[in-house]
């Protein structure tokens, strides 16, 4: 998130953990596979390290700075991985990459880009820099490949101006094909609008997390932080509630429930002028569940760090909100959760700015491979880091 550029500290302090709060997790008498479904969601995932690698900072590669890399996804089609910079067309415009990863039970062995491309406007033109003062600023934070047609869809924050003079720039979900030309886009809910009566996502909070689930017909998104009508953001007291919502690939609304964020996990360092930020920047679908989740929380905080967590989270027996104009004040049953990982447990080299997370390929044994990814905010001291884990559950 390009937002945090400037504010850099060393890296947090994070834990590993297994106790965890109990889910829902309602079991179905109809098959012994939906019952053991149902049975591995309630126990939770369980995650162990791999293996690392870290890209060479500020890569060149084709013309381009490699670097705020805040997305990523297996292709199916073809093995390699799409992985999105979230730079605001500063650099180069804003674009994507293809790279092949290299992992297995014994860690990351290589990571090696093999293509790139820019974003499309529907003119066909690339977007340009906010600097061109045209209203067309765009924002890439998440990719996720058509599992059905290999084309990509990928979210962008859009921006709320600072000031009642700058444009409002709205959140969308886009349809590219393989080349980064424009080929559609998916309605969103009208509560993930930007409105400048107070209402709406909160400037760089909006849409960093999608996913395909349920067998591929749903697309699940997530905003990072609160809405503005939904209450304040976590602070050290307390956490907050996001939105999570489920969309038929023609934008139909199936469901939309409230996730619980975590509260600022220690105080900052009372001489940066910077407040903590904190939110969510990625979701991903277990395939053979429809209501279960991994979710990423990225926080950082002045004078200690980053700290990333994974979390295992399930809608089920959860409340639907789409038809709550606010969450504040209100008796909300949240969406259930438990801790999958916590980074600084598990022995990295560093524990940085990770925003983006894919299922890799299956191990041997039947493990799970999870692959995410750092954002290194194009800054001198930034990383960006390729992780693996395996998960069962």
């Amino acid at each position: 998130m390009n937002s945090s550029l400037i504010r850099r500290a060393c890296a947090a302090a994070v834990v590993l953990a297994t106790t965890m709060a109990p889910a829902v997790a309602a079991q179905s008498d109809d098959t012994a596979v939906r019952s053991d479904t149902a049975a591995r969601s309630a126990a939770g995932a369980q995650a162990r390290l791999l293996g690392e690698k870290i890209v060479p900072r500020k890569l060149s590669f084709r013309n381009t700075t490699v670097g705020g890399l805040s997305g990523i996804d297996r292709n199916p089609c073809t093995g390699e991985y799409v992985l999105i910079s979230d730079d605001r067309s500063v650099l180069q415009p804003a674009r994507f990459y293809t790279a092949a990863i290299k992992v297995d039970g014994a860690g990351v062995h290589s990571v090696d880009f093999t293509g790139t491309h820019p974003f499309l406007q529907p003119d066909g033109s690339v977007y340009p820099p906010a600097s061109a003062g045209d209203g067309k600023v765009v924002d890439p934070e998440e990719v996720r490949v058509d599992p059905r047609s290999c084309r990509y869809w990928w979210a962008q924050e859009g921006d709320r101006p600072n000031s009642a003079s700058s444009p409002v720039i709205q959140p969308s979900i886009q349809f590219a094909n393989r080349s980064g030309a424009y080929r559609g886009e998916l309605p969103l809910p009208a509560n993930y609008r930007v409105s400048m009566e107070d209402r709406g996502p909160r400037r760089n909070k909006a849409i960093e997390a999608i996913t395909f689930g349920d067998t591929d017909r749903v697309l699940t998104s997530a905003v990072e932080g609160p809405l503005l009508q939904d209450g304040p953001e976590p602070d050290l007291e307390r956490g907050a509630l996001i939105r999570v919502t489920q969309q038929s690939r023609k934008g139909s609304v199936l469901g939309q429930f409230a996730y619980p964020l975590e509260k600022i996990f220690t105080a900052p360092d009372p001489s940066s002028p910077w407040p903590p930020d904190t939110g969510v920047p990625s979701i991903l679908a277990f395939p053979e569940d429809p209501s279960r989740y991994l979710v990423l929380e990225r926080t950082w905080v002045a004078g200690a760090g980053y700290k990333i967590r994974v979390y295992d989270a399930t809608t089920r027996g959860a409340t639907q909100v789409r038809n709550m104009d606010s969450l504040a004040g209100q008796k909300v049953v949240p969406m259930r959760k438990k801790l999958v990982a916590d980074f600084h447990d598990l022995g990295l080299s560093t524990v940085d700015n990770t925003e983006g997370m894919t299922w890799g390929p299956t191990l041997p044994g039947g493990e799970r491979t999870l692959l995410l990814v750092s954002d290194d905010n194009f800054a001198d001291d930034g990383v960006t880091q390729v992780v693996a884990l395996g998960i069962r559950g």
